[in-house]
């Protein structure tokens, strides 16, 4: 709802390793740490004036696994990190870590689970990162693919007898890509292993954009709706009916509880799929870092379960601040999108003067009056002579 009341053991791989190693660079990516970007022309002389260079920032989500779960999160979810074996393998821990009050701990179970956890990071196009982690273990990798421009070696280490120790590697993100995939995990039959203090290092994308309408002259309007707590066979008639293109905004455990309700809404040309944060938190409560877990980890459970990664966020009772904007560009929104009429619960209330108009953007809920609530938004529509359009497109 919206507002409403190193460095390389010397030793040799265990037998297992030596067979897997060439599967190593395609899949070790990383819980990484400390960036430094680097200029595409850093080494050219130049007679212009210097150009003062990015800050360099930690991208990581939930670095150092000081963030807890939250209770509308994945079941066992480790917060910002996705773990191939789930609670069964990964969870926090307040045991040792190397700093802080809690790391991540690791137990691969059976013999064919290397205990990976990863996490998207948003990235600028052909910059260089530095990516590293405290690990804790044997035969431990950190490693970053699926966005750089050529296979980076993943940073191992043999064993770091039974203390803390810093794996570090650097990678350069591919021209046009905009994420990269970072990993840590350990190896087959080598035991539990741990983490903590992850960094990738570099510049931080431009922050994303506010806005309540979108500036067009074409005579379109939007129809958004949040929340999907309440999904009627009723509002999806009037969808069908009308064949509207609905932008949805859920969030992850209502869309999950009915999935193919939320795949049918938004069958409609133009319609998606978008983000509305895990536990609909007022963000500006929060800390960066956790505004960045609850937009970052909403945004992969809306890609697991529909296929397409959002890049419009809507803010919970419509709160940002500048640490929203920052937080939702590292999790690879563009848009903070707000809204300037809500015909929401029988509502029909148009934030500026006159009737709707073209660029409007109108804020409904999954709610039981949603097909109402449509028919009325529609009729709206039609006195002002506009017909609702596909969102995302316009936003691009």
């Amino acid at each position: 709802m919206s507002p409403r009341p190193s460095a390389l053991g010397s030793g040799h791989p265990p037998a297992r390793l030596s067979t897997r190693l060439p599967a190593l660079t395609a899949s070790a990516a990383l819980l990484v740490a400390g960036l430094a970007a680097v200029p595409a022309h850093a080494a050219e002389a130049t007679a212009a004036a210097p150009t003062a260079a990015a800050p360099t920032v930690n991208l990581a989500t939930n670095p150092g696994f000081e963030i807890p779960a939250s209770s509308l999160a994945d079941w066992g979810s480790v917060p910002g990190w996705r773990c191939s074996g789930g609670p069964a393998e990964a969870a926090l821990t307040a045991a040792a870590p190397h700093s802080g009050t809690s790391a991540l701990a690791v137990a691969p179970a059976g013999d064919e689970s290397t205990g990976e956890c990863v996490q998207t990071v948003s990235v600028q196009p052909g910059t260089t990162y530095t990516a590293s982690a405290w690990v804790r273990g044997k035969f431990v990798f950190l490693g970053a693919t699926g966005g750089t421009d050529r296979p980076t070696a993943p940073a191992w280490t043999e064993s770091t007898n039974g203390g803390w120790q810093k794996l570090t590697t650097r990678f350069t993100a591919a021209p046009g890509a905009t994420t990269v995939r970072l990993s840590v995990h350990g190896w087959y039959q080598q035991g539990p292993f741990a983490v903590d203090d992850v960094r990738v290092d570099g510049p931080a994308p431009a922050p994303a954009t506010a806005a309540a309408s979108v500036p067009t002259s074409d005579k379109v309007v939007f129809f958004t709706v949040d929340d999907g707590w309440q999904t009627t066979p009723e509002a999806e008639q009037v969808i069908a009916a009308n064949k509207l293109p609905i932008t949805a905004f859920p969030l992850p455990m209502a869309a999950a509880n009915n999935p193919d309700y939320f795949r049918r809404v938004t069958a409609a040309p133009g319609s998606s799929i978008q983000d509305h944060s895990v536990s609909h938190t007022d963000l500006t409560t929060l800390s960066p870092a956790a505004q960045q877990v609850e937009i970052c980890d909403a945004r992969d459970s809306l890609t697991r379960l529909f296929g397409t990664a959002p890049t419009v966020f809507r803010p919970p009772y419509f709160a940002w601040n500048a640490d929203t904007l920052q937080a939702a560009a590292n999790c690879g929104m563009r848009t903070i999108l707000t809204a300037d009429a809500d015909f929401s619960w029988g509502a029909s209330n148009i934030w500026h003067e006159g009737t709707l108009s073209p660029g409007d953007v109108v804020l409904m809920h999954w709610t039981d009056t949603l097909a109402d609530d449509l028919r009325r938004a529609l009729a709206a529509a039609e006195v002002a002579g506009l017909k609702p359009a596909g969102l995302a497109s316009y936003l691009r």
